[in-house]
């Protein structure tokens, strides 16, 4: 295992060095890149006789590493925490409703306007998918990826307003987005066509508790840091929050991520102006942002090197730019079209629907779910879609945002 997670440091460490020296990109796009063209370049080498060994080390690499479990038992919990810390809750309690219809009647409408889509749209490209893959498909691709859509927003300019609302529907999307996709891997394994009642219940219980839970352990963890003043022990036990809490959440069936977000606004807002001084804020801050950087960097060269564990056949790359437009149209009508004709229910500047549209990245949440779903001919169609979905929404849409921001965000 050490071993495992120096290599993982290691090669990160050297390909951020690469970025900085001699590419200039955004951290997070740039590991990717770099991982994503070495890891082709060993492909066509050991293609041409050449990088054997290579090759197998990295594969015997990626195979040591449950990428699904290192991301969504591991470090998403880090991720979040870090994310939310620095979120102005007044400003995001202003935008609550906006935020909230986003997060979970778009997510909702985009899952089953992407799985039926691709059901009818895969087998004109001679790719035939089941419906309940199409609606797996559309349950993991729709959420946006708070880790992505952070790490992008810090360059991309936008107006306050627009990154508030950008930011807070990534941080509560993906909750919702894992409920839905969990109620159809659920119906997935047993057969069964859940009901109405049953998929509330599930809703209810693991957002609406995870949620509840993370309130409590972020009043918790406030009243700790109230009651001291020492930077070394409350950096510690707000990492003992995050660590504990989603390791507890789990316990409980509730959702985690929506906990963590929940203690990260708490903790941020709350806890820095109340509860710590300039010292202790000082630390905290540089703390979690350098956890945040590293494990964002560790994430997106994962991402790039695992190219080589997803299955690509002939008709994959035409069958992924049909799941693509299908997945934007459905971001379009879901997100984009609302907010473009109900201006003064979203408050948002003019150009802010193109925005949220193109703007909605996909990253290494939707990857993890993907290689969750049970082994088979299905489960690697749904897994190199949304590999290449991923790539292109971190490569395309990730690094010309921040373009599409200066065009078209007016007021």
């Amino acid at each position: 295992m050490l071993e495992i997670a120096a290599t993982c440091l290691v090669v990160t460490a050297l390909l951020a060095y690469l970025n900085q020296r001699f590419v200039g990109l955004p951290i997070a796009i740039g590991v990717m890149a770099t991982a994503l063209l070495l890891s082709l370049a060993i492909v066509a080498l050991d293609a041409a006789g050449w990088g054997h060994g290579l090759r197998q080390y990295e594969e015997s690499l990626l195979r040591s590493i449950d990428f699904s479990n290192v991301l969504m038992q591991g470090m998403l919990s880090l991720l979040l925490f870090a994310g939310a810390l620095h979120v102005d809750l007044s400003e995001l309690r202003a935008y609550r409703w906006q935020v909230g219809a986003l997060a979970v009647v778009s997510t909702l409408l985009s899952t089953l306007a992407v799985g039926y889509g691709t059901w009818l749209a895969l087998p004109w490209v001679g790719l035939n998918l089941p419906l309940i893959y199409c609606l797996l498909f559309g349950a993991l691709i729709s959420p946006t990826d708070p880790i992505a859509v952070m790490g992008i927003l810090k360059t991309a300019g936008a107006p306050k307003s627009l990154e508030l609302v950008i930011a807070g529907e990534s941080l509560f999307n993906d909750g919702v987005g894992v409920v839905l996709f969990s109620l159809l891997l659920g119906m997935l394994a047993s057969g069964a066509t859940p009901t109405v009642e049953h998929g509330l219940y599930l809703l209810l219980h693991e957002a609406g508790g995870g949620l509840l839970f993370g309130l409590v352990l972020g009043y918790v963890t406030f009243r700790l840091l109230r009651s001291v003043d020492s930077y070394e022990v409350e950096v510690m036990l707000t990492l003992a929050a995050v660590t504990g809490g989603y390791a507890l959440a789990h316990r409980l069936h509730v959702s985690g991520p929506l906990a963590m977000v929940v203690v990260g606004l708490i903790v941020g807002n709350g806890g820095r102006r109340l509860a710590m001084s300039d010292t202790t804020r000082h630390y905290v801050d540089l703390f979690w942002e350098l956890i945040d950087e590293i494990l964002n960097a560790v994430l997106f060269v994962l991402i790039g090197m695992e190219v080589l564990l997803v299955t690509f056949t002939a008709n994959t790359f035409i069958a992924a730019a049909v799941a693509m437009a299908v997945t934007l149209l459905a971001r379009a009508l879901t997100v984009g079209l609302p907010v473009s004709l109900l201006p003064g229910v979203f408050k948002l500047p003019r150009g802010s629907g193109w925005v949220l549209t193109w703007g909605g990245l996909r990253g290494g949440i939707s990857v993890a779910l993907a290689l969750s779903i049970p082994a088979g001919a299905e489960r690697n169609t749904v897994l190199a879609l949304t590999y290449c979905i991923v790539v292109f929404s971190i490569l395309g849409q990730g690094l010309t945002v921040g373009r599409l921001v200066r065009r078209t965000v007016t007021g």
